[in-house]
């Protein structure tokens, strides 16, 4: 088995807190919207709109706030008022302005693939402002080879990027928290795919993991990356 000599770093749940803000202010959503739908049926209608609108939106905070008002007008039928919308809005600013918070051995798990001699790339799907802030924010931009923001994270993405790097997909793995995103699709170009999971994650990034495949790896947390890497054959 050839022995990885690219890495690759998810941002949002793997690195730095990210669902748990989505998490408080659905609640906030919720909250606003009590009076024409429970919270159940609210947080399908949103969901659904979040499924229909990621094509054309993408992944992030302002898809989110769209999705939020949109199903804000579904449920009131065309009712709700204007200082409800004004408030979501606000939600969305304020995540949008939101302080980052490492997760626990994540500056570690990164410096400890640099200092070994791994081209270290942070790859993030979402929108280029609020992902450009939340890197300059956790002080890990130092550590990286490079930053890629994808509108995306598909086989054919990933396949792009490898070759853009100069690295064959057999000698690349990716690190992160999303099945469906960080770990299948790398699995399937030839790499290798580290799942590190959140106590949260988003609906449409759940997946099931591959059953005793010899490139997929499933780690506790950050602190299980530099054995699994020092435990690989050369």
């Amino acid at each position: 088995m050839t022995h990885p000599a690219f890495i690759g770093f998810d941002a949002d749940d793997t690195l730095w807190q990210n669902e748990s803000f989505f998490r408080l202010t659905q609640d906030r959503f919720e909250t606003l919207l009590a009076d024409h739908a429970d919270p159940g049926h609210l947080h399908e209608r949103l969901l659904a709109a979040e499924r229909r609108n990621v094509g054309h939106y993408g992944f992030g905070v302002k898809g989110f706030v769209l999705s939020m008002i949109e199903t804000a007008i579904e449920v009131t039928e065309g009712r709700v008022a204007a200082p409800v919308i004004a408030e979501l809005i606000a939600a969305g600013q304020e995540m949008l302005a939101h302080p980052i918070e490492l997760l626990p051995h994540a500056r570690a798990a990164v410096a400890a693939a640099s200092v070994a001699g791994f081209r270290v790339v942070l790859i993030t799907k979402g929108d280029l402002l609020d992902q450009e802030r939340k890197l300059a924010q956790s002080g890990l931009g130092d550590l990286f080879d490079a930053v890629e923001i994808v509108s995306d994270k598909t086989p054919a993405i990933y396949a792009r990027l490898f070759a853009r790097h100069g690295v064959a997909p057999e000698t690349a793995m990716m690190v992160g928290n999303s099945l469906k995103s960080d770990v299948l699709p790398v699995i399937e170009t030839g790499g290798y795919g580290v799942h590190v999971p959140h106590r949260l994650t988003w609906a449409l990034e759940h997946a099931e993991p591959p059953q005793g495949h010899a490139r997929f790896f499933a780690l506790a947390d950050l602190s299980g990356l530099g054995p699994l890497l020092a435990g690989m054959p050369a």
